[in-house]
């Protein structure tokens, strides 16, 4: 099995678990790496000044390190003008590759290819133009199996009670972020119940573990008794689920990397906040009134499949609501 470089995702997790005493064998079979992979990475990446091991020192290390070591293309100038030949024929770099190697011919590995495209895009040429997707083409992977939000001892959304699954019952809530425009720090925390589509939302000044965590407390802390199950996408700004479920003793899940369709309500949700916040809309002057604002107009809306009644209808029919 080829090796791959640990992305930043497993150098988070690492962190983590260097910071909760755990051993490096348990972190390596968590992020299913040799435990001597993990122990070379920790002793490579380790801050020079206090030993400690922290995830953007250790990963702008290790970037630092690629880049020194970088040698020049094996591969000569006529074999890449047979394969910018092959792209302006609108073949895929995975096609290019395959032909190529049942032809017996040198040809670099579609990564490369893909580099070579995006370089090509930055210089100003146009032969990623011949490409079939010209914006999202050949996006780095270090693995095959995904990496985000890998943390250790977190329930898979497979584990959720039947109740969960079906809408049983009032207060089961997934959650998620909704971020404003490209280098930008503030986003909204987005919450839906599950059943009857209730929502709130909460302005943060930055996608942190931090900000995330003490926004959905106050949400919690609000609404006690409405709360049984929490259900997160996987970004790091939810890693730090256990703080909810010892002091509200809800249960938390996280979906399946890369599968939005098991978190159905809150993409729905997500969808309909983007009305009101459209994407790549900075939002820096996004106040957390007009956030309650949003999440009032969604509360009202008639929903189908409620019988047009309104989500806070369901959620709270007998009991008026100020949130």
């Amino acid at each position: 099995m080829a090796y791959h470089q640990l992305t930043r995702e497993e150098r988070y997790v690492i962190a983590w678990g260097l910071r909760r005493r755990l051993s490096l064998r348990e972190i390596a079979g968590a992020l299913e790496r040799s435990p001597s992979t993990v122990s070379r990475e920790v002793g490579r990446n380790r801050t020079a000044h206090d030993g400690a091991y922290r995830t953007e020192k250790a990963d702008s290390y290790a970037a630092a390190r690629r880049r020194s070591s970088r040698r020049g293309s094996q591969y000569s100038g006529a074999v890449f003008a047979e394969v910018d030949a092959a792209i302006r024929e609108r073949w895929s770099p995975e096609q290019i590759v395959g032909r190529f190697r049942a032809d017996g011919r040198a040809v670099p590995s579609h990564e490369t290819i893909y580099r070579r495209l995006r370089k090509d895009k930055r210089d100003g040429g146009t032969l990623y133009r011949c490409t079939r997707i010209l914006k999202k083409f050949g996006r780095k992977r270090y693995r095959s199996r995904p990496a985000r939000g890998v943390l250790l001892g977190k329930r898979h959304i497979g584990e959720r009670e039947a109740i969960v699954e079906r809408r049983g019952r009032i207060g089961d809530w997934e959650l998620d972020t909704v971020m404003g425009a490209a280098n930008t720090r503030e986003c909204v925390l987005t919450l839906v119940e599950r059943r009857s589509g209730f929502t709130m939302l909460r302005k943060l000044k930055a996608r942190t573990a931090a900000e995330a965590t003490v926004a959905a407390a106050s949400v919690i802390r609000g609404m006690r008794g409405r709360f049984h199950t929490l259900t997160f996408d996987n970004g790091t700004e939810f890693h730090d689920y256990e703080k909810l479920e010892r002091e509200f003793g809800v249960t938390c899940y996280f979906a399946t990397p890369y599968h939005s369709w098991e978190r159905g309500s809150n993409e729905n949700l997500n969808g309909l906040v983007r009305q009101y916040l459209p994407k790549g809309n900075p939002l820096r002057h996004v106040s957390q009134a007009q956030c309650d604002w949003i999440a009032k107009q969604l509360n009202n809306r008639p929903r189908k499949r409620h019988d047009f009644k309104t989500p806070r209808e369901v959620f709270c029919p007998t009991t008026v609501l100020h949130l």
